[in-house]
């Protein structure tokens, strides 16, 4: 497939279908590679949980990392009455 590059700025772009895109598994963020005079768009793959660790410990350095829910609720559900 040919595109015609578009100015941007001082910068060129080029428009990627949405076809194109959704088959590639592509959002909003790319990685872009350079090889041999060729430009490979590659999708940033983000891990589910990436980020967590670093998430958990700032909340316990500021002591923000209290239970949400009563330590002594039976959350066994094993003294539950259903009706």
């Amino acid at each position: 497939m040919k595109a015609k590059l578009i100015s941007i700025g001082n910068s060129k772009g080029i428009r990627i279908p949405m076809a194109i895109l959704k088959q590639c598994n592509i959002e909003n963020e790319v990685d872009l590679e350079v090889e041999k005079e060729k430009i490979v768009i590659k999708p940033v793959k983000t891990k589910p949980r990436d980020g967590w660790n670093d998430a958990f410990r700032l909340m316990r350095e500021k002591k923000d990392d209290a239970l949400l829910i009563d330590e002594t609720l039976d959350i066994a559900m094993e003294n539950w009455e259903w009706k």
